[in-house]
């Protein structure tokens, strides 16, 4: 077995990781990072995450929105989204690799990580046994999907929503265990391409977390577009029959079944430490198996810090990139930053169109003892969204009617993952919302939306 020493040894190749290794080398430190796989470099996101996902999304959608298009036809160029997206990861795998490859003060490892003491960290490559020492170490390894127990999970035609990007064949007929934001992403994507989908959703609420209001609007938008959602439904057996798939179905009604071609398990996500051996370093895991780290990212081993993924915070590649923000002032800044500081953070959802949020809904803000002015909106009354033709959707604004500071704002519809951000960096400022809403906006755009939902609250 070879040894090596480092300064800095890097677990995993996503979005906070990869950003660190530069930084710390540009410090004058010796950095490794470790990748098991050489079609992960680059991370989660880019390889079977926010990327493929997203440029299949766009190519639903563009497909959707044509007419004529037969089974043939829909075949032909769900093939072509598939490749066109494969180009894509390759391009961004391979610029990712070669950014922290060529950089002389970064050595990238490719093999899996086993923690053999606090400081030691063996990594199997196919050269062979390296034990690599360091005196700061980051786990970076991310998430993976969570498998429930049912019986004929493992069949041919079951997927995770990895395996799910490389599917050469468009299913007639999908069936998606999962109504989370997962599930229902690939939900519209497949069937913008033609697809029947099913959504089995064993909780009895569509989309619990988000404003009633809006999950009404998606739900009836979706099921517009012929997705259909089975609420109360869990799936019970899997069993494989020839080319297609029966799931066995529990119902508040009783027993059921359902044919299909292929499903997608999309139940949540657990972290990624399988073979990490973190008992070995004293590194601790919640009840829910995520590392456990403080408001600085640091786990139960002071020298030992865990991010993106992994450590259980939101799972979005900007937040990983913001665990980055935190380490750096952490280790060579004034050491103020902390998860602490988030507040206000976006996401969106990439359904069609999509939905984004930010701040409290309605009755969060209820819950939190806000007393509350609101305002709705329907898409409709955009004219961008009519130069666009998507005119599906609804935004909302919750304001708080005391202080009139804007507590919360959702956008079901074209483009609002961009305009969520602009609402997003305004509540940070903390001004009232008539700032916001008087603020000056070109036009045509979604954007413009803003002045008018805020002008509606009074």
């Amino acid at each position: 077995m070879i040894k090596e020493t480092f300064d800095a040894l890097i677990i995993g190749f996503g979005k906070g990781g990869k950003t660190l290794a530069p930084f710390l080398a540009e410090q004058g430190l010796k950095v490794a990072v470790v990748e098991k796989s050489p079609l992960m470099y680059g991370g989660t996101c880019i390889n079977i995450g926010c990327i493929p996902t997203k440029a299949l999304a766009y190519q639903s959608h563009i497909v959707s929105q044509e007419e004529g298009n037969g089974p043939e036809s829909r075949q032909a160029k769900y093939a072509r989204a598939l490749q066109e997206k494969d180009e894509l990861v390759t391009l961004l795998r391979g610029k990712n690799f070669n950014n922290l490859n060529s950089h002389p003060g970064i050595t990238v490892l490719t093999g899996t990580a086993s923690f053999q003491s606090p400081h030691e960290v063996r990594v199997e490559t196919e050269a062979g046994s390296i034990l690599a020492e360091a005196e700061r170490i980051f786990i970076n390894t991310g998430a993976k999907p969570v498998l429930p127990d049912i019986p004929g999970i493992d069949g041919a035609h079951v997927y995770t929503s990895t395996e799910m990007l490389d599917l050469a064949k468009l299913p007639s007929r999908l069936a998606i265990i999962g109504g989370g934001y997962i599930g229902l992403e690939f939900a519209s994507i497949y069937a913008g391409f033609g697809s029947e989908v099913t959504v089995l959703e064993n909780g009895g609420v569509f989309m619990p977390r988000e404003d009633r209001e809006i999950a009404e609007e998606v739900k009836k938008v979706l099921e517009a577009k012929g997705i259909r959602f089975r609420l109360q439904t869990k799936v019970s057996r899997i069993a494989e029959q020839g080319e297609s798939v029966q799931l066995l179905l529990s119902t508040p009604d009783g027993e059921d079944t359902f044919q299909a071609d292929a499903v997608l398990v999309a139940t949540g996500r657990q972290a990624n430490t399988d073979g990490l051996n973190l008992e070995a370093a004293g590194v601790e895991v919640t009840g829910r198996g995520f590392v456990r780290v403080d408001e600085t990212l640091q786990t139960t081993v002071p020298h030992i810090w865990a991010i993106g993924d992994v450590n259980g915070g939101p799972q979005f590649t900007y937040i990983s990139l913001d665990d980055y923000r935190i380490l750096k002032n952490q280790l060579f800044g004034d050491r103020t930053r902390t998860t602490g500081d988030r507040r206000f953070v976006p996401y969106s959802v990439f359904i069609d169109p999509p939905l984004a949020q930010v701040g409290y809904t309605e009755q969060e803000a209820l819950k939190r003892g806000h007393t509350v002015k609101t305002a709705k909106l329907p898409v409709t009354a955009s004219t961008r969204a009519r130069q666009l033709k998507q005119t599906e959707g609804l935004l909302k604004a919750v304001v708080d009617a005391e202080t009139d500071r804007l507590l919360g704002f959702t956008m079901f519809g074209a483009e609002s993952s961009e305009v969520v951000n602009i609402v997003s960096v305004f509540m940070q400022s903390g001004q009232p919302y008539s700032v916001l809403r008087d603020t000056i906006f070109t036009h045509p755009s979604m954007a413009e939306t803003i002045n008018d939902l805020l002008g509606a609250i009074q």
